[in-house]
């Protein structure tokens, strides 16, 4: 029988050829052990960190994986483990203040336990969007998840957690329904409203936050009830959106005002654009009207004048929401209900008794 013709010289045949596309094999456990001269438990040993294994073997095993460019499998190791040594984070927006150095803290102090962080933003502030950040869990390996977001769209969303996955809420007004972990709002707002009252201001004019904000609401209703305490009216609320633009608007109405001598403002952005537009009208900071802010930012006390505001422990915040997650994850504690971060008023330039006839 005549052989059938193969293929022409330096053609390689079918198998040759589906060898040639697949390119260069992975490193193996088994090849890092042989180089090494070690079992490939040792191997695994090493790639796990685990102790007990000799310096002089643990350094010939991570020269070789470093050789032979072997990197460990971390999606096995993990379903060995039974965990992803990673934390989600949801959250609406990276604009404001708060949330960025929330999610700085809580990348910082996940980092120190040996965790990482994935971040889920959430666009719009919707049930839908918030139902898909949460389905997105079930394909990103993570064992916690910390919520930066206004509760009440977590209890209106129909949500199914992956089981594995334990929840933090960075939100104090979730009450018992979650663990959580937030600034003392009200502490704060107390203190900066009683602040101006001992002065010696009749009454104080409050700039808050925007409607929807559990943070803002709860600065609005310590406000007026430092207010009722003392036996003043509270003046009409004037609602802002954290922005700088939106406290110089606020501001630009209080300036017509002659008896406006004090303003409690929600966030030290909005009272930068305030102190610019009272400025501009010929108000002066703190001579004719008295400044406080929330959250002293690291360029508050570089405002002219300094601003006097309530201090946040942003890091405390974070690392509180990362030790509740972790000690979720293991298993050490699964209780619900809120932790406060106490706040403390910062008394800088722009505060001072009022002018003499509204005394």
């Amino acid at each position: 029988m005549a052989k059938r013709p193969g293929p022409p010289d330096g053609t390689p045949s079918a198998g040759r050829r589906g060898q040639a596309r697949r390119g260069p094999r992975t490193a193996s456990m088994a090849d890092v052990a042989r180089l090494a001269g070690v079992s490939s438990q040792t191997v695994s040993r090493v790639s796990n960190g685990y102790a007990g294994v000799n310096e002089e073997t643990r350094r010939a095993v991570l020269a070789a994986m470093k050789e032979l460019g072997y990197r460990p499998n971390s999606a096995a190791r993990a379903l060995k483990r039974g965990e992803f040594r990673t934390i989600g984070v949801i959250t609406f927006t990276l604009a404001t203040t708060g949330n960025v150095r929330t999610l700085e803290a809580i990348a910082t102090s996940a980092a120190r336990e040996g965790y990482a962080v994935t971040l889920l933003p959430v666009a719009i502030p919707t049930q839908d969007e918030v139902r898909g950040a949460f389905s997105r869990l079930e394909e990103l390996a993570v064992d916690a998840v910390i919520v930066i977001m206004e509760v009440h769209l977590l209890d209106a969303a129909t949500i199914n957690l992956p089981p594995h996955v334990q929840v933090v809420v960075v939100d104090s007004d979730a009450g018992d329904r979650y663990t959580v972990v937030d600034t003392d709002q009200a502490g704060g707002a107390r203190a900066a409203v009683r602040h101006l009252l001992e002065l010696g201001h009749r009454t104080v004019w409050h700039l808050g936050g925007p409607e929807g904000s559990f943070a803002a609401q709860r600065r609005t209703d310590a406000w007026r009830a430092v207010l009722a305490e003392a036996g003043r009216a509270a003046p009409p609320l004037i609602q802002g959106d954290w922005s700088t633009e939106s406290g110089y608007r606020a501001g630009l109405e209080l300036a017509r005002r002659d008896d406006c001598t004090a303003v409690f403002v929600a966030n030290d952005q909005m009272a930068l654009g305030l102190q610019r537009a009272l400025h501009e009208h010929g108000r002066r900071v703190p001579e004719d009207v008295s400044v406080v802010g929330f959250d002293d930012i690291p360029e508050a006390a570089h405002f002219l004048p300094p601003l006097t505001t309530v201090h946040q422990d942003f890091a405390e915040v974070g690392r509180l929401c990362v030790e509740a997650a972790l000690s979720k994850v293991r298993g050490e504690g699964t209780e619900r209900g809120t932790t406060l971060v106490p706040t403390r008023l910062v008394v800088r330039e722009s505060t001072t008794p009022p002018p003499g006839p509204a005394r």
